[in-house]
């Protein structure tokens, strides 16, 4: 049997928090869009749609029918390694839970994603709003991202991050001039940046 894995990222741009990778692994004769009715990038969906498509992944992922993995690299990565390094790390973690064998698995990613040399892959950009597979793997990257966020709010309270789940909204600079750096906070990546027009 062939599969085909997609794979997307969440939490790019956030000033605080990790970045997640999804991936979601499939048979290639099973249609994604007609199994998950409304798949689409997860920018364009809104919480509720996403919560929905997710729910029924997590049912198909019991079943074995179709599984995912959500990978996280850490603020604290991300600030000694790169962003690049980061993901790239989630990426080939991922792949190789759910793909130990290259044989029988064509990958597609999105945006400039690489998967590891030895698998057949595809980098497609904009593959997360044409490609289903690459769309269910950033909602399933989304859901479990802000779910992240929403319960690291209650450790780290008064910075918002259960609403705007550590993107640089007004609400989220004021927070971090009233009360400084929080140990989730990417303080080279854009943070270092940013503060100077919040002090």
């Amino acid at each position: 049997m062939k599969f085909v894995i997609g794979i997307d990222e969440a939490g790019r741009g956030p000033l605080a928090g990790p970045v997640a990778v999804g991936l979601v692994i499939a048979p290639d004769f099973l249609s994604i869009a007609e199994n998950f009715p409304g798949v689409a990038d997860s920018k364009v969906l809104s919480e509720e749609k996403r919560e929905e498509i997710f729910t029924m992944l997590e049912k198909y992922h019991e079943y074995g029918v179709v599984k995912y993995v959500v990978e996280f690299a850490s603020a604290k990565t991300i600030d000694e390694k790169g962003l690049s390094y980061a993901i790239r790390s989630c990426v080939y973690k991922g792949v190789r839970a759910l793909a130990p064998d290259p044989a029988d698995h064509t990958i597609l990613l999105d945006g400039l994603l690489k998967a590891p040399g030895e698998y057949a892959q595809k980098t497609i950009v904009g593959g997360d709003a044409s490609e289903p597979i690459i769309g269910l793997a950033s909602i399933a990257a989304k859901v479990k991202r802000d779910r992240l966020m929403h319960k690291l709010s209650k450790q780290y309270p008064g910075y918002g991050f259960e609403i705007h789940k550590g993107y640089g909204t007004q609400k989220h600079l004021q927070a971090i001039k009233t009360l400084g750096l929080s140990p989730i906070h990417r303080k080279t990546f854009h943070v270092g940046k940013l503060k100077k027009s919040v002090v």
